[in-house]
């Protein structure tokens, strides 16, 4: 995936190609979502559709790779973006939002998301865009302003990337319940 620096937040990264077009990252899109890679957990897609929430699981050859996660967000019909919450291999979790042609993501621990395929591309992705890894002051990288409009101020999403106790899909059920998606949430989970 190629990144671009946008303005001066690089946690913001330019639109990836549109659906259909080509791109080479994309071309291994298996590769990584049988869990020889350390594959994601789980991929849910979350989004607001005439003010009202949707959310559903992913289906899992999307969750390989950042491009195919990215496409398949961007497909959703969400009224101003659409957010993916990814458990990577029971130890992390990846925040993706896409939407008016920016790409935010947050990598709860980069560390930990090295060990998986699309882990690894969304750490390159924000470092290519500037992001500063630096594991030992902040256990996390990217942006944790994405979810501040709908509520869930950058302390209390540091304050998820920075519980080392709790499991990804508990952390991401903490994240849903304050988005008013708790039900949602368990029943997506109980799909996947």
């Amino acid at each position: 995936m190629t990144a671009g620096l946008a303005a001066d937040r690089p946690e913001v990264l330019r639109a990836a190609p549109p659906p259909g077009a080509a791109d080479p990252a994309g071309a291994e899109a298996a590769d990584g979502a049988d869990g020889a890679d350390g594959a994601a957990d789980f991929a849910l897609a979350a989004w607001r559709e005439d003010g009202a929430w949707s959310l559903a699981p992913l289906p899992p050859c999307t969750a390989g790779h950042l491009p195919d996660l990215l496409r398949a967000l961007r497909q959703l019909p969400a009224d101003a973006g659409a957010l993916g919450l990814v458990s990577l291999a029971d130890s992390t979790f990846l925040l993706v939002r896409v939407g008016g042609g920016e790409t935010r993501l947050l990598v709860a621990d980069p560390e930990a998301a090295e060990g998986t395929a699309l882990g690894r591309e969304a750490v390159d992705a924000l470092v290519d865009a500037g992001a500063d890894l630096a594991p030992e002051d902040d256990p996390w990288l990217g942006d944790l302003g994405l979810l501040a409009d709908l509520g869930l101020e950058p302390a209390a999403l540091r304050s998820l990337c920075e519980d080392d106790e709790a499991y990804p899909d508990e952390l991401l059920g903490v994240l849903a319940e304050h988005l008013g998606l708790g039900p949602a949430y368990e029943a997506a989970l109980d799909a996947t």
